[in-house]
């Protein structure tokens, strides 16, 4: 995945990313996404109907960034995260992760797009819960 947004984006940005594609969502489909952990289904499952339509990450990058977002958000909004720029993202993820009280940092946005590519093998409720649970802020990791 080689994302390149001009201007890029920034932590404030995400949130409005996330409320767009919750208005987009109920007008295309119907889907009640409302910032609960348990909505993350919801989002698994338009995915995976991207998936089987065929849908590719270049021509949906705009509402996989705004979906990434938006599971990003019920990670701030559930586990106490915050938005944050990373330096040292790899060409291949969005520089925009999640930053856990315990300093691990999420990539929700590339959740999305893992989904989407790879299928079910990606499951972003797993990748939630396991962030969501409190983690030894020395062990580094991320998520």
């Amino acid at each position: 995945m080689h994302v390149h947004l001009n201007p890029p984006l920034e932590p404030s940005d995400a949130p409005q990313h996330a409320a767009a594609i919750v208005a987009t969502a109920a007008d295309i489909s119907g889907a009640d996404l409302d910032f609960s952990p348990e909505s993350i289904l919801l989002v698994e499952d338009i995915l995976d109907g991207f998936r089987a339509e065929g849908v590719t990450s270049e021509s949906m990058t705009e509402s996989l960034i705004a979906f990434g977002c938006y599971i990003g958000e019920i990670l701030t909004r559930h586990t106490g995260g915050v938005w944050r720029c990373d330096s040292t993202a790899h060409a291949e993820s969005v520089s925009l992760v999640v930053e856990l009280p315990d300093a691990r940092r999420c990539r929700p946005i590339d959740w999305v797009f893992s989904r989407l590519a790879r299928g079910a093998g990606v499951n972003i409720r797993a990748l939630y819960a396991a962030a969501s649970t409190a983690n030894d802020p020395a062990d580094g990791k991320t998520c």
